[in-house]
């Protein structure tokens, strides 16, 4: 989780994110955010995030972020 919110507060300093649950639904962070995220989280984790799961659901919070990589490094 720590390594998710390294990342995370590389693109927005400002942003409490381990208390905001609507990363995506009010818009902190935009496709370009993702687009790094995703990057970010392939070369840290040594894993590929496949198109279908990038939704919403999974970018919404760290917390979900920490969940998807979870289950995608158990795959």
């Amino acid at each position: 989780m720590e390594i998710i919110l390294e990342i995370l507060n590389g693109l927005h300093p400002e942003v409490d994110f381990e208390t905001c649950r609507t990363l995506i639904d009010d818009k902190i962070i935009d496709s370009f955010d993702i687009v790094s995220i995703i990057s970010d989280i392939n070369d840290e984790f040594d894993i590929t995030i496949p198109v279908e799961e990038i939704v919403p659901k999974n970018f919404n919070s760290a917390k979900a972020l920490y969940a998807m990589v979870e289950r995608l490094m158990e795959e």
